[in-house]
């Protein structure tokens, strides 16, 4: 009777314990879902692990009272009373579980709003990051194109420099503060016939031929910072004096200390030969113009005193002193004819046949005359004749007088020296539409001072009774006659290198075809 009206109340107990378990475990899966969704949302972690906690305590509870009323149905009271305490703790370790849980979460939800604020701070923060990354990027690109560009132009300057620096024919120079020479292109060193390398030391003091120029060179650059067409002499490794036109620039830090120079040097010896060449070839003119009156005047005479004395020859034995003595006034009466004859062709007042005529030919003719006395002295002729030479027009017989003065020359030069080799060659340049003749020799050379001086003349260094010296200023007549250019070189530049000799370079027009049909 007592259990009847109890038992509405155990059915709708242990119904509830089973829904709060279901309610509690349907909570937890949802929490887990959103959790799985929005792992970083700080609000479903705790609403997981608050739901968690709940389910253990729902089902810690329902368990105890389903558990409880099993037990009282089926008479174990006993049983449960042992239970009771152990469900009762239990309950209570999980209900103050979800106490703390509940109490903890405005902490949390603090802590979240914090870290939330500071996320936010710092994704603003990382976003101005990015603003700047990509405007370092952009400025680093730029940066990168502007650097490149300028290595270009650098690179393009330096190989601008490079290429005037060693393809320059004129020497380009570098120097210190102490004179030292540390760079030099290879047209200067081949110039002055030295080398960095053997000579790593060399000073500008060791290539200065006159101190006065120097302390003048270092004087203007310190003073002035710059030297301009500044004409100076150098020295040769072997000696010799060269002629150049120098320009240098001086190089100064920021407190106008002297670190140096740089500076730009011409060869001018050529240039200098060949204007002191000029000189004389207009005195030769004067002195020529000079000659020919003198010859006239002297000829006539000279051709009384050598028919008078022939008639008297007549008169006297030739073994008598007066015979003999008549001799000699004849001998020498000729031998003045013959100087005047030179005179009258050095002034070129003898006239000249024109016709014409193969240089080839006539180097045979001279080469098969004088051949075998240049063998006999152990010197050996060596021809390089083109073969596609043109006529000129002019005069046999003195074009021939003028390449056998040249082989006598080279012959002397060669004989003092025990042999030797002559070099005879010809060739035919068409831009310019001359015939060029070449007579080279690898005797003792041309002094340098002499150089200026061989087409003066009575101008000889062969010994006392050797020589007139009239032999090339005829030959210089009889070129300019032919409107042809005589050059010498000694030493002669042969493949850059400058070789022991004397080489005369004759360059003749070549035939027109006008000329020639005039001539026929």
């Amino acid at each position: 009777m007592i259990d009847l009206p109890m038992l509405p109340a155990i059915l709708i107990d242990m119904a509830g314990s089973f829904v709060i378990i279901v309610l509690s475990f349907l909570s937890l899966r949802y929490a887990f879902l959103l959790t799985r969704r929005q792992p970083e949302n700080f609000l479903w972690g705790f609403l997981f692990y608050f739901c968690l906690t709940l389910a253990c305590f729902s089902v810690s509870r329902a368990v105890g009272h389903l558990l409880k009323q099993i037990l009282l149905i089926s008479g174990r009271s006993e049983q449960w009373h042992i239970l009771a305490p152990y469900s009762g703790g239990f309950n209570t370790l999980l209900m103050i579980s979800l106490a703390a849980v509940i109490l903890y979460y405005h902490k949390g939800i603090e802590g979240y709003r914090a870290i939330q604020k500071k996320a936010r701070s710092l994704t603003h923060a990382n976003a101005q990051l990015e603003v700047a990354a990509e405007k370092l990027q952009r400025l680093n690109q730029n940066l990168e194109e502007m650097v490149e560009e300028r290595t270009m132009e650098l690179s393009a300057s330096e190989k601008k420099f490079r290429n005037f620096f060693t393809n320059s024919k004129d020497m380009v120079y570098f120097c210190d503060s102490a004179n030292t020479l540390v760079n030099m292109n290879a047209a200067g060193l081949e110039m002055l016939g030295y080398s960095l390398e053997d000579d790593p030391k060399l000073q500008l003091n060791a290539i200065f031929h006159n101190e006065d120029d120097l302390d003048q060179y270092f004087e203007t650059i310190i003073s002035v910072g710059f030297v301009e067409d500044l004409e100076v002499e150098f020295v040769r490794s072997d000696g010799t004096v060269l002629y150049v036109l120098l320009s240098a620039t001086g190089i100064f830090d920021d407190d106008r200390q002297f670190l140096g120079c740089e500076g730009i040097a011409k060869d001018l010896t050529r240039l200098r030969t060949m204007m002191e060449q000029l000189a004389s070839s207009e005195k030769m003119a004067s002195v020529g113009q000079m000659a020919a009156g003198v010859a006239h005047e002297i000829n006539t005479p000279l051709g009384v005193i050598l028919g008078y004395s022939q008639l008297m020859m007549d008169d006297f034995s030739p073994e008598s002193e007066e015979g003999q003595n008549l001799e000699v006034i004849e001998r020498q009466a000729k031998a003045c004819r013959k100087i005047v004859a030179d005179l009258l062709k050095f002034s070129r007042q003898s006239e000249s046949k024109r016709e014409n005529i193969s240089i080839n030919e006539i180097l045979d003719d001279v080469l098969a005359v004088t051949e075998h006395s240049l063998n006999m002295d152990h010197i050996y002729v060596h021809r390089d004749f083109s073969n596609d030479l043109p006529t000129v027009v002019g005069d046999t017989e003195k074009i021939r007088q003028v390449f056998v003065n040249f082989i006598n020359n080279a012959h002397h030069a060669m004989e003092e020296e025990d042999g030797g080799d002559l070099f005879l060659s010809s060739r035919y340049d068409h831009s310019a539409n001359q015939v060029t003749a070449t007579v080279r020799d690898t005797g003792h050379g041309i002094a340098e001072d002499v150089l200026a001086k061989i087409f003066d003349p009575f101008f000889t260094t062969k010994s006392v009774g050797k020589g007139t010296g009239l032999g090339l200023s005829v030959s210089y007549g009889i070129i300019q006659e032919h409107d042809g250019i005589i050059t010498v070189e000694s030493p002669v530049k042969i493949d850059g290198k400058d070789v022991s000799g004397t080489a005369f370079h004759v360059k003749f027009p070549a035939a027109s075809e006008e000329s020639e049909s005039a001539i026929q």
